[in-house]
């Protein structure tokens, strides 16, 4: 376990902590993160997982950054107007932590290109703002065993959750709790009903302390748990998430897959 004098003191506050270390820190280094969406969840897990030092973080988004991102994707800048949100996000990582290798994949996540991105991480960060891709990411990270961190906003509020059935029994997958994605007069964006910016930090890094924790193996996992933030009464709720036994995409749970991997 060596680590550079300047990786020393960039880290110091990790390496001190009881439950990371020097071996958790080493666990962060190695690790491999994609974030699906450089957008208002996107960018302050970006910013904190490449504070962190976790080695290798994806991005995934096929859109250009636009004046009226800024008021919450704070990981772009005027000056960034115009490029597209990998680059710009990117050249932000760069800056803020050279030990972060970030991975641009500019592209717009479709059934034909899911798991060839997906397979090379380890977790995956669930940005998004609507349900067809949130439906992919998690149909693609059950077939492929890959962990999930969900976050989705509303105009004041926020949901977060984690997403591993390859874990354990009972454990659901993101479409035990929405199976189909609602009819389209029901999906509203910020775009079409706003937000306040700063509650897409709030929820962000909330994911963020998530994926750190998943990684290091610390603390309570919220698999089969969501929690619901409000910013207008200040309040944060935990619900319970149980897995569907009828579901298409998870039901059977641990023995499903220790059943379909020993038939590899």
């Amino acid at each position: 376990m060596d680590f550079t004098d300047e990786q020393l003191e960039r880290y110091a506050r990790h390496i001190i902590l009881k439950d990371v270390g020097g071996a958790g820190q080493m666990a962060l280094l190695n690790a491999r993160v994609l974030i699906v969406g450089a957008g208002g969840l996107g960018s302050p897990m970006l910013q904190y997982l490449a504070a962190a030092g976790v080695g290798t973080v994806g991005i995934v988004d096929d859109d250009k950054v636009d004046m009226s991102n800024l008021q919450r994707q704070i990981i772009h800048a005027s000056g960034d107007v115009g490029l597209p949100k990998t680059e710009s996000a990117a050249a932000k990582i760069k800056a803020l932590n050279n030990d972060v290798n970030a991975v641009q994949h500019g592209v717009r996540l479709t059934a034909d290109n899911a798991a060839s991105i997906i397979e090379d991480y380890d977790i995956v960060a669930d940005g998004t703002d609507n349900f067809k891709t949130r439906h992919l990411v998690n149909d693609t990270c059950v077939a492929l065993r890959k962990t999930l961190v969900s976050g989705a906003l509303g105009p004041f509020e926020g949901q977060l959750a984690t997403f591993k059935p390859h874990a354990g029994a009972g454990l659901p997958c993101y479409r035990c709790f929405l199976p189909e994605e609602p009819p389209a007069d029901m999906q509203r964006t910020c775009s079409d009903i706003g937000i306040l910016g700063a509650v897409a930090g709030v929820v962000g890094t909330l994911q963020a302390v998530e994926v750190l924790k998943e990684i290091l193996g610390i603390g309570d996992s919220l698999a089969g748990k969501m929690v619901i933030y409000d910013a207008l009464s200040a309040t944060t709720r935990t619900i319970g998430l149980p897995q569907d036994p009828k579901c298409q995409t998870c039901a059977g749970g641990e023995q499903k897959w220790l059943k379909q991997s020993s038939a590899r």
